[in-house]
């Protein structure tokens, strides 16, 4: 018999929290309900040592919720409660662009592009980042049940794709990005290297990953 458990986090925050082990002091801006799933989450940060102050709280909309199971097979299916959940409405004038313009790193995905305001928000932001100078990181973290189609998701991913520095990707997005080509496949892989970018980051589960850079194809 499986066992149920709560883990309250969201999709940038593993990588949030490995910046404030590195000691790179990270600070975190989404949007949250003004709920009790809200003050968690920025309790959870604060108890971490992870700057809070960037985020928001909706009064008139709930935390995002997921609930991820395992299969038998190790692989994990989601399903969510959101429709609308306050991190879809975040509005572009609720953005701290100080605080963004001060990072060293903006890290963010793709789940924020499917629906308007966050869309907007989230394009001026990288683009304030951009300009500043600030170190791009994009993971996709395709969620394909979130999107109106794989069509839209595939172009949504894609339409941010060339201002990053740093990409992280899985197999699975790279099958589905290039309409089912083989992800072991270097050349396969290398199609979604932009010339602006420094680094691809394939991960590949329990057997680590792949890394590309300009030069060089790495595995570790």
């Amino acid at each position: 018999m499986g066992s149920e458990a709560m883990v309250p986090e969201w999709a940038s925050e593993p990588c949030i929290m490995g910046i404030d082990e590195a000691g790179r002091g990270p600070v975190l801006g989404p949007m949250v309900g003004e709920d009790e799933f809200g003050y968690m989450l920025a309790d959870i940060l604060k108890e971490n040592n992870v700057n809070n102050q960037g985020m928001r709280f909706d009064p008139g909309a709930r935390t995002a919720l997921a609930f991820v199971t395992l299969r038998s097979d190790g692989e994990r299916e989601f399903m969510f409660y959101r429709n609308p959940s306050a991190d879809m409405l975040l509005q572009e004038d609720e953005l701290d662009l100080d605080l963004i313009r001060k990072a060293k790193i903006f890290h963010y995905g793709s789940i924020s592009l499917i629906t308007e305001s966050c869309k907007s928000a989230h394009i001026a932001a990288a683009k304030a980042a951009k300009d500043a100078g600030v170190f791009l990181s994009y993971d996709p973290n395709l969620r394909l049940p979130l999107w109106p189609s794989a069509d839209s998701a595939r172009e949504g991913i894609l339409s941010i794709w060339e201002t990053a520095d740093i990409i992280k990707i899985s197999e699975e997005e790279i099958s589905f990005l290039t309409n089912g080509e083989n992800p072991y496949d270097d050349a396969v892989v290398r199609k979604l290297f932009h010339p602006n970018l420094k680094l691809l980051l394939v991960t590949e589960g329990s057997e680590g990953c792949r890394y590309y850079t300009k030069i060089k194809l790495q595995y570790k």
